[in-house]
Order: C-alpha cells, then sequence, then structure tokens
C-alpha cells in the first residue's frame, strides 16, 4: 500500500496550483453574454484540462483515471481558483461527459466528446426538478415514446451550468412502473424544438456556476442521443455519482487546504491577551481539528478513487469519502470563522465567501443524510 503520489503527480500538481491563481472568478464573470462567458471564462478551465481530464485521449481528453483527475481538481482549489468555477467543470465532466463517454453511441460520442473536453460545448445536468430531489427514482419528467425517438415533457431546476450550456444529459421516466429500469437518460441539444432554458438563478454561493431552470415541452429527442438502452437512467446516473461523489469534492480537499495554511497564517501573527493566537491551546486544537478531518477525509476520497480506477465496487467508499470531505468543508470553514473573529465578516478575508461556497456540498450530489442511508445498506443494515 503506498500513499506517496510519483514525481509526475506532484509535478503536476505544482503546475495546476499555479495555473489556478489566474483563473477567473465569479465577480468577473458576472453580467457576461452566454457567448462572452464560454469564451472569456470557459476556455480557462478547459485550458488546464479540467474539462476532459478523464476522457481518453483518442476522444479529446488525458486520459486520466478517477485519482489523477481528483488531484487536478484538488489542486485548482487549493491554488485558489473559484469553487463555483471548479464545481461548473467538475459537474460538466462527471455529470455529463461521462455519462457520453460511457453510455453514449460511439457516433454519438465523436460527435460530441472531443468539442465536451475542448469548452467549445458546455453541459449541463438537468436531474433535478422541483419535487424531486435526492428521490431521483419518482421522476415526473416523462418520456414518450414516438417514431425514431422520444417526446420530453416536464421541467428540471437547479441545472448546473444550464443557463450557458449547449447539451443537457437529463433523465425521464419511460415506465411509470418499471421501479429501477423505469427511467432513461439523453444526451438533448440546447437547440431542439421544445427545450426552454430559464435565467440564471440568484445563489449566494457557488455563483460563478450558473444554474437555472430547463423546461421540456414535447421535446423530440432522437434514438442515437438515448444514453445507454431505454430503462437504464439509474445506471447512468449511479456510473457517473460515483465520479462525481468522489473526484468533484476533491476540491473541498483543496478548498481546505488553503482555508487551513491562511489560518495558520493568522494565528502566528494575530495577537490577543499578550500572546500570539497559535500560543493559545483552545486555538491550536482547533487547528488540530481542522488538520484530522481534512487528511481523513482526504484518504477516503483517494481510497474511493483508487477503487473505481481498480474497477472495484465503491459504494462504500464513495459514500464514506462524499460525506466525510463535505461534512469537513463546512465545520473547517466554521472554524476559520471563529480563528478570524470579526474580520471573518468582511468580505476582503475570504472567509464568508468559503462558508457560502462549503454548504452546498452537504446536499448536491446526494445529502449527507443520503451518504449515511447508502453506508448503513452497505453494512447490511
Amino acid at each position: 500500500m503506498d500513499f506517496s503520489l510519483s514525481a509526475r503527480q506532484k509535478e503536476r500538481y505544482a503546475r495546476t496550483k499555479a495555473a489556478a491563481e489566474g483563473l477567473p472568478t465569479d465577480s468577473a464573470a458576472a453580467g457576461l453574454r452566454r457567448e462572452q462567458w464560454k469564451e472569456l471564462v470557459w476556455k480557462r478551465p478547459a485550458g488546464l484540462g479540467l474539462l476532459g481530464a478523464a476522457v481518453p485521449e483518442e476522444h479529446g481528453g488525458a486520459g486520466f483515471g478517477a485519482l489523477d483527475t481528483a488531484l487536478l481538481y484538488e489542486a485548482a482549489g487549493e491554488g485558489g481558483a473559484d469553487t463555483g468555477l471548479l464545481f461548473a467543470a467538475a459537474a460538466h465532466l462527471f455529470a455529463c461527459v461521462r455519462p457520453v463517454l460511457e453510455f453514449a453511441l460511439p457516433q454519438t460520442r465523436k460527435a460530441l466528446l472531443p468539442g465536451l473536453c475542448a469548452g467549445e460545448l458546455i453541459a449541463g445536468n438537468a436531474m433535478t426538478e422541483p419535487e424531486s430531489g435526492s428521490d431521483v427514482s419518482r421522476l415526473t419528467t416523462r418520456a414518450t415514446r414516438v417514431d425514431g425517438g422520444y417526446l420530453l415533457d416536464g421541467v428540471k431546476s437547479f441545472v448546473s451550468n444550464g443557463p450557458v450550456a449547449d447539451l443537457y444529459v437529463t433523465y425521464a421516466t419511460t415506465d411509470p412502473e418499471g421501479g429501477y429500469f423505469g427511467s432513461t437518460a439523453f444526451a438533448v441539444d440546447r437547440d431542439s424544438p421544445g427545450l426552454e432554458a430559464g435565467a440564471p438563478l440568484a445563489k449566494t454561493a457557488l455563483a460563478a456556476c450558473q444554474a437555472g431552470e430547463v423546461v421540456f415541452t414535447r421535446c423530440f429527442v432522437p434514438d442515437d442521443r438515448v444514453l445507454g438502452s431505454p430503462g437504464q437512467g439509474q445506471l447512468v446516473f449511479q456510473t457517473s455519482m460515483q465520479w462525481e461523489r468522489s473526484c468533484l469534492f476533491a476540491i473541498y480537499l483543496g478548498q481546505q487546504e488553503r482555508v487551513v495554511r491562511r489560518c495558520v497564517q493568522h494565528v502566528r501573527e494575530r495577537r490577543q491577551f499578550g500572546k500570539r493566537l497559535a500560543d493559545l491551546q483552545p486555538v491550536a486544537d482547533r487547528l488540530a481539528d481542522m488538520r484530522l478531518r481534512l487528511e481523513s477525509g482526504r484518504l477516503l476520497l483517494y481510497r474511493a478513487c483508487a477503487g473505481i480506477d481498480g474497477g472495484e465496487d465503491t459504494s462504500l467508499w464513495v459514500a464514506l469519502a462524499k460525506l466525510a470531505v463535505s461534512e469537513a468543508a463546512v465545520a473547517t470553514a466554521l472554524d476559520a470563522g471563529r480563528i478570524f473573529g470579526g474580520r471573518a465578516f468582511l468580505a476582503e478575508y475570504g472567509i464568508e465567501e468559503h462558508v457560502r461556497d462549503a454548504l452546498p456540498a452537504t446536499t448536491f450530489s446526494g445529502t449527507s443524510d443520503i451518504q449515511r442511508r447508502l453506508i448503513a445498506q452497505e453494512m447490511g443494515l
């Protein structure tokens, strides 16, 4: 069992970390029209290889496995890249590009993957519905079989990249009585008749990832845009979640590393009661807990990624990693607020932004309670 990174991994990590400092922030992206956003903002993470990291080179990607992909996102997070922008890139890659890679027809992969990896196309993850968040088995969006394809009818909410996407990976019920095999996955072009993408939601967190509503009204999707076979929607979704619940959360490892480093610097310099904050035992204890959470989550996440790369059933490890890292991100951001005191409420210090961007981590990609339920199931409960 080897816990060390190779020289190549270390060099790539350092290079990505340094380059991430130049990525745009949500404020730089504000007010841009869709085509401007794509050219000025979206092409930047593409230049770091974030959009196609886990895609084979033959399709325009970097050919990385799950662990190397996670390291890339962790490095970008530690380097200071906007968490919302990294989330947008991760949703694109893990929730959309990976399903196309693994389940689309060969001609569909050939048509879509090079543009998705290069940043020429933006993908939106359209699963969540107004009345179906965690319970993905009860989708009200319907896909009706017609000659040559399907007609989609329904509403998707909180679609990551929805307002700017060129392609939507979405899911709809094809057999209401089919249970696990009752839904089907589709890759739908933005310009499909009957598809309407809504305006960006006014979010207080992960602002650089535009999210919005997508409405399907008798939207025709041809058979060659079905992902997998009809009835395999749950399989497609759960496969993508294995990648998302592991690799995406490497962003929060990088964010925590950055926060801990800033806190250490602060307590060394800040004085209270005639001492450095670092010399106060409760402060030191808090920082020790922050490091413990970070390193525990990192080990679990790396273990989950190694399992994916090794072809294992990683259901338990992925759920453990997602739960540990997301909860740690929130706790560490809140602890940073306590360490910085009143300064934590000043935008110039960035602590309040870390708190806002960390909080959604316990909700998206399956809530913490859902992860506990999955862990319990893996334990045979």
